[in-house]
């Protein structure tokens, strides 16, 4: 059975990297979450005072973009986690703060062009499953399934909220919807690689739509994408 590359896109919390994990999974593929990599380079970032509330030191970040090594490594349990330099950040990322900064992390030209850099490299050979901003139009342009994920941003939001609260986060459902909210301004706006939706990709709704349906409907995409039906 031959082997393709599926890119996964989408606004933030619409479940692209549960679905891109459950797909890898049951196709049997490498799964990469490249919205973790620009985590761990936002927390790497926070730990050492280049960007916080009052400023955003890019010229530092860049300098030390040669230090910061990135790679995905399985658990016990076979779930890809992210290192940053060695060390296991998987949970360390997941929190707020990091999400209230890595957008704008993101929008440096020089860090995007390192971690295409990596992810072009992880994909190669294809049995891939990518989920990102930027995946099926700047990382893997001819993939052959792009899948656009949407939601609401009030659902998108509830669903961050609980998964921080379940964390035991100290935040309320408005701060976790002016984030989402601001993410998205950041996401669609920022000059190199905005979040859009490639012209060939297919869009995924799932502001009412539970995530085993989801998952189901764009399997049948995959496997009709890999017998070559479509």
């Amino acid at each position: 059975m031959r082997k393709i590359t599926i890119a996964i896109d989408g606004y933030s919390s619409t479940g692209k990297s549960t679905v891109a994990r459950q797909l890898a999974d049951w196709l049997d593929y490498v799964y990469v979450d490249s919205g973790a990599m620009y985590r761990a380079v936002t927390l790497y970032a926070l730990r050492k005072g280049f960007i916080s509330e009052e400023k955003f030191d890019r010229n530092a970040l860049v300098e030390a973009l040669p230090g910061i090594a990135l790679e995905f490594r399985k658990n016990k349990n076979g779930k890809a986690e992210i290192y940053l330099n060695n060390e296991n950040v998987e949970e360390h990322i997941r929190t707020l703060e990091v999400s209230e900064f890595v957008s704008p992390i993101a929008t440096v030209p020089e860090v995007r062009r390192k971690l295409v850099k990596l992810q072009h490299a992880m994909g190669e050979g294809k049995g891939v499953v990518m989920d990102g901003r930027d995946i099926g139009t700047v990382v893997f342009p001819n993939a052959e399934l792009k899948i656009f994920m949407n939601a609401s941003a009030e659902v998108r939001a509830n669903r961050r909220y609980i998964e921080l609260r379940d964390r035991g986060a100290d935040i309320s459902y408005e701060e976790v919807l002016d984030n989402v909210n601001e993410r998205d301004h950041i996401d669609t706006h920022r000059e190199d690689s905005p979040l859009r939706k490639a012209t060939d990709a297919i869009e995924i709704d799932n502001t009412e739509t539970n995530i085993e349906d989801q998952f189901h409907t764009i399997l049948q995409l995959a496997k009709d994408r890999i017998a070559g039906r479509i």
